[in-house]
């Protein structure tokens, strides 16, 4: 990778708020899930593997990342989720199954979506709070 690209990723990842990293790990996951499909839908199995490798990878972070002392019912399901994600993108893998990653890619997205959200009501709240 470009010595310039990789500054440049490395200060946006040490500057970014928790939340924003979250967002971060979910582009993330999702542009090397769909490189992996591509790769799949390519018969590049060497690809496929790299890039659904990664984005298992990133899964396992997310995973990581939950904090169960904190909220345990929602990171229950959550870690339900990750862990269904992550499966389907092993299927994809071992099995070369386009299907399994859509199914990964359908809910990586719809999180990313729902984190959008929540960033949004986060940044409204701090706004209003800074206004008062």
């Amino acid at each position: 990778m470009n010595p310039q690209v990789n500054n440049y990723l490395r200060t946006k990842v040490f500057t970014a708020t928790p939340e924003q990293l979250q967002l971060m790990l979910y582009d993330g996951a999702i542009r090397f899930t769909e490189q992996g499909k591509q790769a799949l839908t390519q018969k590049n199995y060497e690809a496929s593997y790299n890039a659904l490798s990664r984005a298992q990878k990133i899964i396992t972070e997310l995973q990581c990342g939950l904090r169960h002392e904190l909220a345990p019912d929602l990171c229950g399901r959550l870690a339900a989720l990750y862990n269904f994600v992550f499966r389907k993108l092993m299927e994809a893998n071992i099995h070369h199954n386009i299907a399994s990653a859509d199914e990964a890619l359908t809910i990586l997205k719809y999180q990313r979506e729902t984190w959008v959200m929540l960033l949004d009501q986060l940044g409204k709240q701090k706004a209003g709070a800074a206004a008062s």
